[in-house]
């Protein structure tokens, strides 16, 4: 089977074409095209973005499409997509959850397509690419596993049994783990996306300069409570804004600053997931997200994990970040599994993971 995937839920433009199945996908092509212009104001402008996505989807999906060798000509009454191995069965696109002027230029362009080539269409939801984005680097990243998900919108903690069959153990109460990231980084006056530039000046700081509580976790926290997996990061957020404002010389305290910050995100994070890992008997860990571009916090899951002898996958940037390959890789899953979708289909800003069943309602 070979998809042609579209993503477009924030500020990247995506398509890749990815064929095989669900147990082995093969990424043919993948193209990202990034929304710069977001950078001056300090975030994503959601009307920019849409805007951007209609001026760049079709030369994105053009060069995918020509990267793997995919010709669409006209034949008859509709389009044809061809190539020496065969042409588009489908098309993915992700439709939740995101933004809704971003998402609806790329289910609006995917039905469009679907309709003028013949074939079915079918809508993926965005976290759940993120699910599947790792096993196309690292084809051992597969369920059972512990997930991860950190990013600007989503901080997910979740059990994955099988592929389809996941349990939300704990997610953000408030801030997701990127967007904290992004913040702080406006405080300490860095570039936007801040995460890797909070990364590089952290590295200059001493660790003991600032000491930030570590956000809902405590040794008193028992497996069944309500707080033992979910995290919360505006707090931390406060903090920063307070030591920021309380400097008496700030180009010399952003570096400890970020450090506090930085060593707290990542100690919380990895503190929260080996707990799962260890409640539910894992042995792989599977990271997914932007923030999982972070390489000390890679680094520090992977020690956690080496004291019980557990492995832990992380996807190169490119596959971190928000692109059409992961898309194309949960559709595999989906089609195999006889799901499609129609002219119906529509863009959600927010929406469940199919499949997912969420065990912190439980908890609260």
């Amino acid at each position: 089977m070979r998809v042609l995937a579209l993503e477009s839920s924030c500020d990247e433009t995506s398509a890749a074409v990815v064929s095989g199945t669900a147990a082995a996908p093969r990424l043919e092509s993948l193209v990202i095209l990034s929304q710069d212009v977001h950078r001056i104001f300090g975030g994503v402008v959601p009307e920019i973005a849409s805007r951007e996505h209609l001026t760049a989807m079709v030369p994105v999906v053009r060069q995918a499409l020509s990267e793997a060798g995919v010709e669409l000509k006209a034949g008859g009454s509709r389009l044809e997509a061809e190539s020496e191995q065969g042409g588009i069965d489908a098309i993915a696109v992700t439709h939740a959850p995101g933004l809704v002027g971003a998402l609806l230029v790329g289910v609006s362009y995917a039905k469009a397509l679907a309709t003028a080539i013949g074939v079915p269409v079918i809508g993926v939801h965005h976290m759940e690419g993120h699910l599947f984005a790792t096993a196309l680097e690292h084809p051992e990243a597969v369920p059972p596993f512990t997930a991860l998900l950190v990013s600007g919108g989503h901080t997910l903690l979740i059990d994955v049994e099988a592929w389809g069959s996941y349990r939300l153990l704990g997610a953000t109460r408030d801030d997701a783990a990127g967007e904290a990231f992004d913040k702080v980084a406006k405080l300490l006056g860095l570039p936007y996306p801040g995460g890797r530039h909070v990364e590089a000046l952290a590295r200059e700081g001493d660790p003991t300069r600032f000491r930030f509580s570590r956000p809902m976790l405590n040794g008193g926290q028992r497996l069944g409570d309500a707080d033992y997996y979910d995290v919360s990061f505006s707090g931390l957020k406060t903090a920063v804004l307070l030591a920021v404002r309380g400097s008496d010389d700030l180009n010399r305290d952003r570096p400890q600053i970020a450090r506090g910050f930085h060593d707290t995100m990542v100690e919380t994070l990895v503190a929260k997931t080996l707990r799962a890992v260890r409640a539910h008997g894992r042995t792989r860990i599977v990271l997914g997200g932007g923030v999982a571009c972070n390489r000390t916090l890679v680094t520090a899951m992977r020690e956690g994990a080496a004291a019980f002898g557990g492995e832990v996958f992380a996807p190169t940037p490119r596959l971190a970040t928000d692109n059409a390959a992961m898309i194309g890789a949960a559709a595999l899953f989906h089609l195999e599994r006889g799901v499609r979708h129609d002219a119906s289909l529509n863009a959600h800003a927010t929406h469940p993971i199919p499949g997912l069943v969420d065990a912190t309602v439980s908890r609260r």
